[in-house]
């Protein structure tokens, strides 16, 4: 259990180093929704030494469910740094540092005449570049993992893309949303199967389900049903595609 245990740190570790997404110990803004994989990614990166500072976008798309993911957030933040064995000088009171933004994301669709995705996806980045700059992180830590690369690829397949389409998300990127602090994906190389063993079977640790990702309406969430009948090899084969196209 304890080699299981070290596995995912090791792992994410040395996918930072190989692809040079953050420094030792570098100052990092984790964005964290309460879902699993923004969970684990925040665990992940304190168990190796970063200095996580949490953002979390509420935006009160979800009735109840919106302010149960803010509260399950905050609880988190309390938890693990209560779970640390050292305590960083960089925690406020005994807890990771942790900022939270309301958005009016209606009103923000309407006015600009975007769909709630695309208005929720730029208030985001454009919230995420903002704090990054003024607290003076190194980057933007998003948790898309393994299982969103082949979603991406999938749905830019069907988009009639070239090349580069057939690379998906980058493990660094530039924010499209403005700011020089760039947006890194620690966790692309690992599954969202695993990410639910590691934090239910080696970590104990508790996330919050968003609702809306069983909704097919949404076309990635039609995608990741469709994904759902592939094996983790699979899986697995079409992001090491990817990668060869990137290099």
């Amino acid at each position: 259990m304890r080699a299981i245990y070290a596995y995912m740190l090791r792992r994410v570790k040395k996918y930072i180093s190989d692809k040079g997404l953050l420094t030792p110990g570098g100052k990092v803004l984790v964005c964290v929704s309460g879902g699993a994989d923004s969970v684990a990614l925040l665990d992940i990166l304190l168990r190796g030494g970063y200095e996580c500072h949490v953002a979390h976008c509420n935006f009160h798309l979800r009735g109840d469910e919106s302010d149960r993911d803010e509260r399950h957030v905050r609880a988190l933040c309390i938890a693990l740094a209560q779970r640390l064995r050292v305590k960083p000088r960089w925690l406020i009171d005994g807890e990771l540092p942790l900022y939270v933004h309301d958005f009016d994301t209606i009103s923000y669709a309407r006015a600009h005449k975007l769909s709630i995705e695309t208005a929720a996806r730029e208030l985001r980045y454009t919230w995420f570049s903002e704090l990054a700059c003024e607290l003076g992180c190194e980057a933007i830590a998003v948790a898309h993992h393994s299982n969103d690369q082949a979603e991406t690829i999938l749905m830019n397949i069907r988009r009639g893309c070239g090349l580069k389409g057939l690379q998906g998300m980058q493990a660094k990127s530039r924010n499209a949303f403005g700011g020089k602090i760039p947006v890194i994906r620690p966790l692309l190389c690992t599954t969202h199967d695993y990410i639910c063993h590691y934090l239910n079977d080696i970590r104990h640790i508790e996330w919050v389900e968003d609702s809306t990702n069983k909704d097919t309406n949404y076309k990635r969430n039609a995608v990741r049903e469709e994904l759902r009948s592939w094996s983790k090899a699979e899986i697995e084969h079409l992001v090491t595609l990817s990668e060869r196209i990137e290099n």
